[in-house]
Order: structure tokens, then sequence, then C-alpha cells
């Protein structure tokens, strides 16, 4: 595996490797020092040109903690103010000498652009509406985590499925592990076609909010929309929102996720983000170990897809 691009690049089995290896993973996070020397030598870059707090932050926590180097770039200090092409700055990254390249871009497909530019691994971080991988992965270790398996459960994706690049990889991950993925959404917020996508639309929230197992609520992504999409955020609230009174109705083994940032009362209401079935801040936490077991296996022995022993040997501080 040289590149992360897209959930379908690895299909089911490779989805399931990786969640075995964010296994040791989570075993590494929970020493007192945790890190480990796997990629020592290994230099990887962030080159984020939209705003993120969890995917940065967590991408750069995982190569730290693998003992590789970082570099950040920062589109508002860069020289990209002064005119510099993407592929220029892509290229002066690259003679740095680096080994992988996080990206995240406005626009669709940059990622793959930028896999044809450079020598260097690149990990999808995030690309316009399109997809977002390891937010994919981290979902799926979450409910795999506490649900044992995705086989067989009931998943509703609940909001701006249109504008939501979350939506289309966990749909794509959910359904390869074999899970029941159902979206509901205001019929302005689902793309103009779901031809080929493994879901089913479901008429309501309230008429399927009993059967399911995980609800994963999406934000209203204001800043990707070009026209007014709802009336108001109070009547999406009250037709989309996981409300308290919504929440009762819920299943007790039921799940409640959220890929963040969250509009509290919109989307979700606090006392929601309280309650036990709440997985929002352990998708947090696992984000750190899938992330690492991301550039271990690209960077490391990503080419036997084995996590060797002696890597996570040592003795614990």
């Amino acid at each position: 595996m040289k590149h992360l691009l897209s959930i379908d690049d690895l299909g089911p089995a490779g989805i399931e490797e990786i969640l075995r290896v964010t296994d040791s993973f989570v075993e590494v996070s929970e020493r007192a020092i945790p890190k480990v020397p796997a990629l020592r030598g290994k230099t990887v870059v962030s080159l984020f040109y939209e705003d993120s707090t969890r995917t940065r932050l967590s991408f750069e926590t995982a190569a730290k903690r693998l003992s590789a180097d970082t570099m950040t770039f920062s589109v508002s200090s860069s020289s990209v103010n002064k005119g510099e092409s993407l592929r220029d700055t892509v290229e002066t990254i690259e003679a740095m000498g680096i080994d992988a390249v996080v990206v995240r871009h406005r626009s669709a497909g940059v990622p793959w652009r930028v896999a044809g530019w450079m020598q260097a691994s690149v990990i999808n971080a995030g690309d316009g509406w399109h997809e977002h991988p390891t937010q994919a992965l981290l979902d799926c270790y979450t409910i795999r985590s506490r649900r044992g398996s995705l086989q067989g459960l009931r998943i509703g994706i609940v909001g701006d499925i249109k504008h939501s690049r979350v939506a289309r990889s966990d749909i794509a991950a959910f359904a390869a592990l074999g899970a029941s993925v159902s979206v509901i959404a205001p019929p302005t917020l689902l793309p103009p076609s779901l031809d080929g996508w493994p879901v089913q639309v479901a008429p309501s929230l309230d008429a399927i909010l009993p059967d399911l197992d995980v609800v994963y609520l999406l934000r209203l992504q204001r800043e990707r929309m070009t026209e007014a999409l709802i009336p108001s955020l109070r009547e999406y609230r009250a037709c989309y929102g996981l409300t308290a009174s919504r929440l009762a109705r819920l299943d007790p083994d039921a799940l409640v996720m959220h890929p963040g940032p969250m509009n509290r009362g919109v989307e979700i209401d606090a006392e929601v983000t309280d309650d036990p079935r709440s997985v929002i801040t352990a998708q947090v936490a696992n984000g750190v170990a899938v992330r690492m077991a991301v550039l271990y296996l690209i960077l490391g022995s990503g080419a036997e897809l084995r996590l060797p022993e002696p890597v996570l040997s040592g003795t614990r501080a």
C-alpha cells in the first residue's frame, strides 16, 4: 500500500487489516510513554489547505508517536499567498526529503493529482465533498470496539449527505463490512442521484430511529452551501436533530456518533453528547491509533501488511 486515497483502495480485507493493526497501536497509546520507534527516520508532512482540528492534530500525534519527524504546512503563512501553485508547493516540499504527505483540500480529486506529482506516499485527509477515508476507518474501529463487528448492524446517517465527504467514505466502509446503511435527510441535502450507493433512503428520522444500532449525525456544512437548502435551523432541528426526547426512543445499546465539529442545538442536543451511548470522544481517541496504523502500513512494513512483534516490543515505562 503506497497511498491511501479512497476507501475503495482497501476493500473489506484491507479495512479489516488496518483495524487489526490499530488494536496494537491502541495498546501503545495506553502506555505511560506512548511512543515506539517504528517510523524513526521517516518524515511526514501535513499539507492542509482547509481548516482542521481533529484530523490535523490526530495525524501529527500519530506520526510523533511512531517517532517520525513532522512538518506542518500553513497556507496562511506560505507562498500560496504570493501566487504559488499547488504543484510548485508540492514539488518544493518533496525536494526537502519527505516520505509521506497528508493532504486536505477544498477541491475533490486533489490528493490523486498530488500522488501523480511526487514519489512520496499520499494520504487523503479530506478532498472537497468527495472522500475522507481515515475518518471512515476510525468510525469502523469505534463501532467494532463497542459492538464486536459491523456485520448485520443497522446504521443511520443523518443530515447533510450532499456536502459530506465523511458520509461517502463511511457508507462505502460500513457496507463493505456488512452493515445495512440508511440515509435520513431533507431532499435538498441528498445528492442528485444515489445510483450505485449501497444505501436506502429512510422516510424520516422518527420512523427509523427505534430500529437503528448506530445513529451517525452530520454537521450542516454551511460553508459549502451556495444556496438556501433548509428553511431554518429551528425547522431542521425539529425534523432531523437528535434531541433528548428522540434519544429516549433509541435502543439502550445503540451508539451515537458525530465526526465533529458539532453544531450543538442543531443536529445534536448538548445532553445527548453526555449520554453513555455517545461515543464521540472515543472517535477522536481512536483516530490517533487508526492513523498510526495507516502510517505504519504505508511507511513501515506496508508491503507485507503485517505488524511484526519487535516493532512494538520494549519495556513499558
